[in-house]
């Protein structure tokens, strides 16, 4: 029946449709309201479409398959693992860090049941939550006290908040960034109360600019660690003593947000990442940096730095609202005691991941070609191929590391179809594309990772999954 002599009528009545639905097998864990609920989305929804006259099939078993798989979207979980073969360590979308083995240890045992978040055993009275990770990180960053919050955007916000509140912070326009979700250092620390003064140029800004900013109204200085970008060729900024001895002459507290913060020297091709322990002890008050990030825990925001400062966060309203959660608070203890008990760069994946040598890369990916080798006699090629992997989440801008990986053309798909196909995998597997082949980068692959791969690129070939 064509689309323009379809009236309202024409669709199925709910009752008919719902006395096919609840007989569905595959749908008896659903309640009678949910599946009521569906229905008459679809419904609606094809009654809207014949309103404004546009195509929509009404036909019972349109409806009911409809039906079906809006509900069967509905109850299964779209937060999943994914193999992560784009060669970008700390990829956003994919989560950023993945967790260490005590991280994982600690969030399973306390997920599974209650746990001592705010509770002193020693004293059988109610505790801090905070208490469980200040002293682990005070040792490994030098740190006098430290508070914990959801993120690093929250941190920031905090120490504005508290220290800042309708008065005057000096930041360098050459460190006014804008980080991902539009995340800007102008918006937040006007949400703060905190009032803006801009110093310098976006190049250049020399410790004289701040200096002359400074007057009775400034509450703090503010450094930005530019860890998503850099600007180079003609460019100065003041060095960390300088502006710690004018922040201190003037009796104003320094304030760092390293954005991604690390605690392992990090040098790769010229750039150096300043760790959270070198920016403590050149004088700097108060650092903040992302626990999800280089540290390789959950998603937190870390404040670290002088005990004054700190005891003035600790009762400010706004940490309520932003404090971090006890599964990632489990997540970041565990990773804690790995930098504390451990092997760095064994235990903690991020730091693994990047600190890979070339030989165990290039070993790797020819272990994954062996393994895709029989897919030659379906016509595809398969080639160990020399890459360059990123570390990704707004850190590290423009080093680039050495990686390799396995590259892969098909005969009868392009490599937009094998994308999507391995995208589609049950496990889904995200790539990267590049002059008609597909290109797995190693740099972040485990060992079942490899299993995974090989049983979607055989069910692929067979046309298994499409």
């Amino acid at each position: 029946m064509e689309n323009n002599r379809l009236t309202m009528r024409d669709i199925p009545s709910i009752e008919c449709l719902l006395g096919l639905l609840i007989n569905q097998p595959e749908l008896g864990n659903f309640s009678h309201d949910i599946i009521v609920d569906r229905l008459r989305f679809v419904v609606n929804e094809a009654r809207d479409k014949l309103r404004e006259n546009q195509v929509a099939d009404v036909s019972l078993n349109h409806l009911v398959n409809r039906v079906k798989s809006e509900l069967l979207t509905l109850g299964s979980c779209s937060l999943r693992k994914v193999v992560n073969a784009t060669g970008v360590v700390l990829h956003t979308n994919l989560g950023r860090a993945p967790l260490g083995k005590s991280a994982v240890h600690m969030v399973n045992a306390i997920m599974s049941g209650y746990s001592t978040l705010e509770y002193n055993v020693t004293t059988g009275e109610r505790g801090s939550r905070y208490a469980h990770v200040v002293d682990k990180l005070c040792a490994l960053t030098g740190a006098e006290d430290a508070i914990i919050v959801n993120n690093n955007a929250a941190a920031v916000m905090l120490v504005l908040s508290v220290l800042a509140k309708e008065r005057e912070v000096i930041v360098s326009r050459g460190q006014l960034v804008e980080i991902g979700g539009s995340f800007r250092i102008p918006d937040v620390l006007k949400q703060s109360g905190a009032r803006l003064v801009e110093v310098g140029t976006t190049n250049k800004t020399h410790i004289a600019d701040f200096e002359q900013a400074i007057t009775d109204h400034t509450a703090a200085i503010l450094k930005v660690h530019t860890s998503n970008y850099r600007i180079v060729g003609f460019t100065a900024q003041p060095d960390d003593k300088a502006l710690v001895l004018l922040a201190h002459r003037y009796g104003v507290p320094l304030v760092e947000d390293l954005g991604s913060g690390t605690f392992r020297n990090i040098e790769v091709n010229g750039w150096h990442e300043p760790t959270v322990s070198e920016c403590l002890a050149s004088g700097i008050d108060v650092v903040t940096f992302s626990g999800d990030k280089l540290l390789g825990a959950g998603q937190a925001g870390i404040i670290a730095g002088k005990k004054e400062y700190i005891k003035m966060m600790k009762s400010h309203p706004l940490l309520r609202a932003i404090r971090i959660d006890k599964l990632s608070l489990a997540s970041l203890e565990g990773t804690l005691v790995d930098y504390l008990t451990g092997d760095v760069c064994k235990d903690i994946p991020v730091q693994y991941m990047l600190s890979r040598q070339s030989d165990d890369l290039r070993e790797q990916a020819c272990t994954l070609a062996n393994r895709l080798q029989p897919l030659r006699s379906y016509g595809w090629s398969i080639e160990v191929v020399p890459l360059i992997s990123h570390a990704g989440g707004g850190t590290l801008p423009e080093v680039e590391f050495g990686s390799f990986g396995v590259s892969i053309m098909a005969t009868d798909h392009s490599a937009a179809m094998l994308e999507k196909a391995l995208r589609r995998n049950s496990t889904p597997i995200i790539v990267r594309i590049q002059a008609e082949r597909i290109l797995l980068d190693v740099r972040c692959l485990a060992v079942e990772d490899m299993v995974i791969i090989e049983a979607a690129c055989n069910g692929i070939a067979k046309g298994e999954i499409l």
